[in-house]
């Protein structure tokens, strides 16, 4: 297996050989974002890469300034600066999420272990990796979240309203992280999330799973591994959702369509 690094840890080798949180969900998807198999496919073959968004800059400006990368994040984008090398307003909340996150005691608490640790493990007979943000040795996995809203509830069909978490398929990275920890050693520690809202107001929380909810994760995760083992096996051919931007991109057309059918039943756009 590839010894995985920070240098190889997101490579086109690391995602063939590794399953991976966000891996899998690119494949199965969550109540927030639905799956799609041929685009999980093209971005293990390196044939795609998922839009990098103002959302996602400004918590990955949040992640590098906690794990000390800043001055690298800030020469890969340097399109979040203006021609006088200022902050786009766009990004300037990114500061006040870094500020309010800092007076609290108790959040920098959980920010304060090991940064960035990467760890391997079998999982359901295959190899599985995950990076921790702030690992703390025998007391806690934590993870750093920059969220629109940490209070937004979100309605799902025949769930009724549920939380960010398990709207975005957090529960899963809670559950595998916590089984790679147990792997390598030995101990079972809680993961907690450490969030943080870009709203005008940034509201900051420490949020913590239990055994239960991690043993239904994982019990959920098993019953899709075979198919995404077969998949990347080259096995089975991969399902096109036909609405996200690699299926827009590559689609063939071959019949018409019924109107009737432009609606699609179930799962988020």
């Amino acid at each position: 297996m590839l010894k995985l690094t920070s240098e190889n840890y997101f490579s086109q080798e690391a995602a063939q050989e590794y399953f991976s949180v966000s891996q899998y969900k690119n494949f199965v998807g969550t109540y927030g974002k639905r799956g799609c198999e041929a685009e999980a496919m093209a971005i293990i073959r390196g044939e795609w890469k998922k839009e990098v968004t103002p959302s996602l800059l400004v918590g990955s400006f949040v992640d590098a300034h906690f794990e000390g990368t800043l001055d690298v994040f800030q020469a890969q984008h340097p399109e979040i600066f203006t021609k006088g090398g200022e902050l786009k307003n766009k990004y300037r909340c990114a500061l006040d999420i870094i500020a309010r996150c800092e007076r609290d005691k108790y959040f920098m608490a959980h920010l304060s272990g090991e940064k960035q640790v990467i760890m391997t493990g079998d999982i359901f007979g295959v190899p599985w990796k995950g990076k921790i943000d702030s690992y703390l040795p025998g007391k806690a996995i934590v993870d750093l979240k920059v969220m629109e809203s940490i209070h937004k509830s979100f309605w799902v069909k025949d769930l009724g309203n549920i939380s960010f978490i398990e709207y975005w398929g957090y529960n899963v990275q809670a559950a595998i992280y916590q089984t790679l920890v147990e792997i390598n050693t030995g101990k079972k520690l809680p993961f907690l999330i450490a969030a943080a809202s870009k709203e005008k107001e940034p509201d900051i929380d420490v949020i913590s799973f239990n055994n239960q909810n991690h043993a239904d994760t994982l019990s959920l995760v098993f019953t899709n591994i075979a198919r995404i083992i077969d998949l990347k096996k080259g096995k089975v051919e991969p399902m096109r959702c036909e609405r996200c931007d690699y299926c827009k991109r590559t689609k063939v057309l071959t019949k018409a369509v019924h109107y009737s059918e432009l609606i699609g039943q179930g799962g988020p756009e």
